[in-house]
């Protein structure tokens, strides 16, 4: 996907979510403790099997950073920007 098919996309998610070399999304969420964060990757998790589209999560005291890009052709597609939408909800 270009950056010319990309950036309309973008434009429609949070401002927090960035494009990362032109490869995957990213965002990171802050929460008050260790218990939200937790309950925040669960129910984006609960999105994604929703989606069949799957995220990567790294998360941790206070913390949740998702990582989205499909696999199967190593790189973004609109689902990605899809998914990234729907966890905007959260």
């Amino acid at each position: 996907m270009s950056e010319a098919e990309r950036q309309p996309l973008l434009t429609q998610l949070n401002n927090d979510w960035e494009v990362v070399d032109g490869h995957h999304l990213e965002r990171t969420w802050s929460f008050e403790d260790f218990q939200a964060a937790l309950d925040f990757v669960n129910a984006a998790g609960a999105v994604c099997e929703e989606q069949f589209h799957h995220a990567d999560f790294d998360f941790g005291w206070g913390r949740a950073r998702v990582t989205i890009w499909t696999h199967k052709i190593d790189g973004l597609t609109e689902s990605d920007f899809v998914l990234a939408a729907k966890l905007d909800q959260l």
